[in-house]
């Protein structure tokens, strides 16, 4: 089990690292199965956000690489807000193609993004340096059984 103290320890340690000082920022660990290891829930207005962790079951193995990524999300909020609103101005709010191809890739790039950084300061100054393969792992487990 994941002890709440350490996961607290890497959030405060992480908010004063990349300047996160200004925002309050709530730990709430989930305890049932989920499908994700980690999610940020932000409001820009209050500063406010819920740093979600799965101590239940969770995907990846080293959980500080985790919360520097979703806090890596808080970091990034404004240019993800500005760039979303700019692809609703050009494709329009209502779904089409255009909006859905930009959308993903938009996505796609902020999460590359993010996790490039994420391994860039856990390998700078993260407690356990190493890379987690969970999600990946999974899959050549379910191949490597299927043969």
């Amino acid at each position: 089990m994941i002890d709440y103290d350490l996961l607290m320890s890497f959030l405060n340690k992480w908010k004063s690292i990349l300047k996160l000082a200004d925002w309050d920022i709530k730990l709430d660990v989930v305890t049932t199965e989920w499908r994700k290891t980690g999610d940020i829930k932000i409001d820009e207005t209050d500063k406010t956000a819920i740093l979600l962790i799965n101590i239940c079951n969770p995907k990846q193995t080293n959980i500080e690489a985790v919360i520097i990524h979703e806090l890596l999300h808080l970091k990034l909020w404004g240019m993800d807000q500005m760039i979303e609103n700019l692809l609703h101005c050009v494709y329009g709010k209502d779904s089409n193609p255009q909006l859905e191809f930009a959308y993903a890739q938009f996505m796609e790039l902020l999460e590359v993004t993010v996790q490039d950084l994420t391994k860039g300061y856990v390998g700078l100054g993260a407690d356990d340096k190493s890379i987690s393969y969970g999600r990946i792992q999974k899959l050549a487990d379910e191949e490597w059984h299927t043969k």
